[in-house]
């Protein structure tokens, strides 16, 4: 009995009918520790909806029940709240599968209802601890100021109090402490060299003792990238002839500043010849640095290797941490290449310059987009750029997308007829446009399921665009919006939500071909040597 007391009748109502919906699906296929995760988030946020609408209830005046009804209630509560949380448990496969079936992935036979349940119930007595530790400390403050002060402004000014403390411990001391060790954790990888990468024997090498760029300080991921290329005679079993596609990569320890490694970047693509070559890609990295294999080894068989890319490193932490802690940095190192690499461009004639594309993917796409205006270069423009898994945050796409022709989706958008915007996904889309597409050209690569891309914080209060009919062919037919769950479920999603390769925020090599080989309309390629291509790319193994 006391147990029952212990627990809001309003709060276990609607935490439970949180609880149940959380459990069906959303973009990315979840396993139990993940789903019992976002349920006891669920839980918790309904239980303080309850709690909330209670203390209103009693706030207003409203007549209540008598006590001895309200334990009948009680128990109701109780009851109803169990049997509507093992209902919906129960249909949990069924509706993970539905997710599952559309990514090509194995039917699961469950979902571990009981780690579910253990894990859900667990999150949900830690937030309520914290939401009972605020509560002390606010009523603490509060009995304090009221001895000097009128109740109310007592009231208010515990309230902020409480509020400000909180955020003191948990910014400078919780999340300061993780991020310093995060931060070192990363920073000791980045700086670790594997034996098979040794430092680059050939001269023209980016990182050799004749280059302008030290090997030790491309980072790990620069070293990746820089050794793990396709080379003319792996292009030639595709295309017949090759040559070895040029690669320059500045690390973050390259120079103190992002102008200084801009310079180093604009410097050592000069010496190696990259300015000589028909094509030239600018790339934007990853938080951690990473640029994608498959999408620039797409672009490298495409043009027979001859092609320069270029790519300059801001951080060498995930891209969900470097966008909270190092966003300003990010676009600031973007911007200085950007404007190296075009300045020197643009000064070139242009009878004899290369082909100008810009390339991100993830943050490297948010950063790629701001890392130039449209003001400074429309009287010279570049020729395009691709940017995969556009991030929600990225101005550009927002506005493309809320101002798309009337009648396309929100998830593949049309704009202004294709003229200069197309998109495209895992089953295509950049053919759609009644406008032909134009000399300067902008194309996003977004699957329907990528949470990245369709997060919205929105989601919380109103039904996101993109869920309305008809839905792209990746996303669950039975994903239905709810107020504040669908906003948590799509933000776990982003967060810890891992999806097959062509799905959610993983682009597989064939995604690229296809983006690349509709942006650049290279020429020699026909349907044969396209699939050729997208079968050696997918067993693409360099050693």
């Amino acid at each position: 009995m006391r147990l029952a007391h212990y627990f809001s009748s309003a709060g276990l109502l609607v935490g439970t009918i949180f609880f149940a919906i959380s459990l069906t699906p959303s973009l990315i296929p979840r396993e139990g520790v993940v789903q019992g995760v976002i349920s006891g988030f669920s839980l918790a946020a309904g239980y303080a909806v309850g709690v909330f609408i209670a203390w209103l209830w009693g706030f207003l005046e409203i007549p209540s029940v008598g006590a001895r009804t309200q334990r009948w209630l009680r128990w109701v509560a109780i009851i109803f709240s169990g049997l509507l949380a093992l209902g919906f448990l129960l249909q949990a496969t069924k509706w993970q599968n539905s997710v599952r079936s559309l990514m090509e992935l194995e039917e699961v036979s469950g979902v571990r209802p009981l780690t579910i349940a253990v894990v859900a119930g667990l999150v949900f007595l830690l937030c309520q601890g914290i939401g009972k530790l605020f509560r002390r400390l606010f009523h603490f403050l509060s009995r304090k100021l009221e001895r000097r002060i009128p109740q109310r402004i007592a009231l208010f000014a515990g309230f902020v109090g409480a509020i400000a403390l909180f955020w003191a411990i948990v910014s400078e001391v919780v999340l300061t402490s993780a991020l310093r060790t995060v931060d070192g954790i990363y920073q000791r990888l980045d700086a670790k060299i594997v034996p098979e990468m040794k430092t680059p024997s050939d001269p023209m090498a980016p990182g050799s003792s004749a280059s302008l760029l030290r090997w030790q300080d491309m980072g790990h991921q620069g070293r990746r990238y820089l050794a793990l290329r396709p080379m003319a005679k792996d292009i030639a079993e595709v295309t017949g002839t090759a040559k070895d596609p040029i690669r320059v990569y500045v690390g973050l320890n390259a120079g103190d500043t992002p102008e200084k490694r801009a310079q180093l970047a604009l410097d050592e693509l000069k010496r190696v010849g990259g300015f000589d070559r028909p094509y030239l890609i600018l790339i934007t990295p990853t938080g951690t640095g990473w640029v994608d294999p498959g999408a620039i080894n797409a672009i490298e068989y495409l043009l027979g290797g001859d092609v320069a890319s270029v790519a300059g490193q801001y951080s060498y932490l995930p891209s969900p941490i470097a966008l909270m802690t190092e966003d300003a940095y990010g676009r600031e190192t973007a911007q200085a290449l950007f404007q190296s690499i075009y300045g020197y461009w643009s000064s070139m004639p242009k009878s004899a310059r290369p082909r100008l594309y810009l390339f991100g993917l993830s943050l490297g796409a948010l950063n790629s987009d701001r890392s130039f205006d449209f003001y400074d270069i429309i009287d010279d423009p570049f020729d395009g750029a691709l940017w995969a898994g556009p991030p929600f945050r990225s101005d550009t796409w927002r506005q493309v997308t809320a101002e798309r022709d009337k009648g396309s989706p929100a998830w593949l958008p049309q704009f202004r007829g294709g003229a200069v915007v197309r998109f495209g996904n895992h089953f295509g889309g950049y053919q759609k446009g009644k406008a032909k597409w134009g000399n300067f050209r902008l194309a996003y690569l977004q699957h329907g399921s990528d949470p990245i891309v369709f997060f919205d914080p929105g989601a919380a209060y109103r039904k996101p665009a993109w869920m309305e009919k008809p839905r792209a062919r990746d996303v669950s037919p039975d994903l239905q919006w709810y107020p504040i769950v669908t906003m948590l479920q799509l933000g776990m999603d982003m967060h810890a939500g891992i999806a097959p390769m062509g799905y959610g925020h993983s682009y597989a090599p064939a995604d690229y071909v296809h983006a690349w080989h509709q942006l650049v309309a290279p020429a020699g390629w026909d349907e044969e040597k396209l699939t050729l291509l997208n079968k050696k790319l997918l067993k693409w193994n360099p050693r």
